[in-house]
């Protein structure tokens, strides 16, 4: 039976052509990989048939979806490690040199450094250098320590030819807060409301305690599967078109919002967390805040919610982080089920070392202003309609979502880039009073380069 891309997969049932398919797919796409510690190598190719042969050698280094996916089952029982991540992407022009067949996404085809007006974002001559260059591929070397990820690096250079050569390399390092959950620099949880594609995951999420589901995460393979063209047979051999961007972030400019934000809306006590809340979304635990008006230490952090309750805007700011970049069926633009098909399967990592508690209760002078962020990674069947849809359409557009008021919320405070304005905000949550801050949000997160990559099928660097 064909692999069927309309629905969700049960890895643990999967037979035939879908256990094929998951038997040659690279992990980390249909499923978060752990990746705490993180090694980005940007290569280039001097010699075609050097880097052919350099990446069919790579092949014997990498695991499947499905031993990937046996090992978090094994982990669950046993508490047993598993094998670190090695993952390969090439871009368009890698795809050219190689002489091989690419994938014709015209997003993918025109790579990212096309995409800078369409998305706002900073000249290319002001990317980092490396970003600057030309890059044929990408390797992703990650565990949840340091020296599985070291012996690994050492084995891949063992087989790169002096003609592969390392155009530039970036560091991962995970960032959690007291109760284990990962946590980006601003000190908020970050990688939830993700969208699902094995069935196993979407039961496991589902939300028993009201037997009410607000929100369902599932989402077809085709949201994130495309045919490997170039594989021997691309009705099994599947890859994902995959996004690399480098977002820093300048934590002692943000907090300095938060506190300012605070002030102009007359927020007193422990209700000034909400400044924050009201630009992400979520508290720093990862409470929604159309949910409920302070943070509420959720272990497992909360996702099965919706903004019915909240179609004023009067908890969640229509121009909140997580409310521009999933309306969860509220953005007004679209049907539900349309707007679904813009999320994408987000797998970032921070980077960078910093001496202070993310959240820690300190003034933001003591807060790092550069050289920390976000490795922005994740995997898309359409680069047009998933990334740079969310990225241009919602996050840099200031007139979604669309109030019922017909006024322009403004663009998302953390991603967004373009020209900014004062936002409204509900000094009292809840309730029907809304005030304008003295001053727009800062933008406090640069981006400093990336590119676009299709990561293939393992069938397909073994043919190489």
């Amino acid at each position: 039976m064909p692999v069927d891309l309309s629905t969700t997969l049960s890895w643990k049932s999967a037979t035939g052509e879908a256990a094929t398919m998951l038997d040659e797919l690279q992990p980390n796409i249909l499923k978060a990989h752990v990746r705490d510690r993180l090694t980005v190598l940007f290569l280039g190719f001097g010699d075609a048939a050097e880097a052919r042969t350099f990446l069919n050698g790579l092949s014997g280094l990498m695991k499947s979806a499905r031993t990937h996916l046996q090992e978090v089952e094994a982990h669950k029982l046993t508490k047993a490690g598993g094998t670190p991540y090695l993952g390969v992407g090439l871009t368009a022009h890698g795809y050219a040199t190689l002489g091989v067949t690419a994938p014709a996404d015209p997003s993918f085809t025109a790579g990212a450094k096309a995409a800078v007006e369409k998305l706002a974002d900073p000249a290319v001559t002001e990317w980092e250098g490396h970003y600057q260059q030309t890059i044929d591929a990408v390797l992703l070397l990650g565990d949840a320590t340091a020296g599985p990820v070291r012996t690994l690096r050492r084995q891949v250079e063992a087989l790169r030819p002096a003609s592969v050569t390392v155009v530039g390399e970036e560091s991962g390092l995970g960032l959690a807060n007291a109760n284990g959950d990962g946590i980006e620099h601003f000190g908020y949880v970050d990688g939830r409301s993700q969208p699902l594609f094995l069935t196993e995951d979407v039961d496991a999420e589902r939300d028993t305690t009201d037997g009410v589901n607000d929100w369902d995460p599932s989402a077809p393979l085709e949201q994130v599967l495309v045919p490997d063209p170039a594989a021997p047979d691309p009705t099994v051999h599947f890859g994902s078109y995959f996004v690399f961007r480098k977002l820093e972030q300048n934590v002692r400019l943000f907090k300095e919002a938060e506190r300012d934000l605070a002030h102009d809306l007359g927020l007193r006590g422990e209700d000034r967390e909400r400044a924050g809340a009201m630009l992400i979304g979520r508290f720093e635990d990862g409470t929604p805040l159309t949910v409920q008006s302070a943070p509420g230490s959720h272990h497992p952090v909360g996702n099965d919610f919706s903004y019915d309750s909240d179609k004023l805007g009067q908890k969640c700011p229509f121009h909140a982080h997580i409310r521009k970049t999933n309306p969860r069926g509220s953005g007004g633009a679209e049907a539900p089920e349309e707007e679904r098909k813009h999320l994408m399967a987000r797998r970032g990592q921070t980077y960078g070392r910093r001496h202070d508690d993310p959240n820690a209760d300190l003034p933001p002078r003591l807060r790092p202003a550069k050289d920390v962020g976000l490795l922005f990674m994740a995997f898309n069947s359409n680069l047009g309609n998933q990334f740079e849809f969310t990225q241009q359409i919602w996050a840099n557009n200031p007139a979604f979502p669309f109030p019922p008021d017909g006024s322009h919320p403004g663009l998302d405070p953390v991603i967004g880039q373009g020209a900014r304005a004062p936002q409204k905000y509900a000094p009292e949550w809840g309730h029907n009073n809304v005030a304008e801050a003295t001053d727009p949000i800062p933008q406090a997160v640069t981006m400093k380069g990336g590119e676009y990559f299709f990561m293939p099928s393992l069938a397909f660097l073994r043919s190489l």
